[in-house]
């Protein structure tokens, strides 16, 4: 089933406090939280970047959740964590293998 996939390229030396902060998050905000599933990754060409894949049942549930309250409150909090801003690259699934 198509749907919509976010990726955020991270540069951080505090990898530790982003996962804390991330997991806090998901717990606070449970079921509010329209993400799929999000995937964590350590680039290993790259030390202390990381690529975040969170996906969407679709595009407008991603806008949603980016124009909640609290995911901007959440990503001011991370983006204090970063050694730089984060990149994004919003792609929306053709297929499925």
């Amino acid at each position: 089933m198509p749907g919509f996939v976010q990726i955020m390229e991270l540069k951080t030396s505090r990898i530790d406090e982003v996962e804390a902060m991330s997991r806090r998050m998901q717990e606070e905000r449970g079921d509010a939280l329209l993400v799929t599933k999000a995937t964590v990754t350590a680039d290993r060409d790259r030390p202390g970047y990381y690529l975040v894949l969170v996906e969407f049942p679709s595009y407008e549930e991603a806008m949603k959740n980016s124009n909640d309250p609290a995911t901007s409150k959440y990503a001011e909090e991370m983006g204090a964590l970063l050694d730089e801003p984060p990149k994004f690259h919003n792609l929306d699934v053709l297929f499925e293998m």
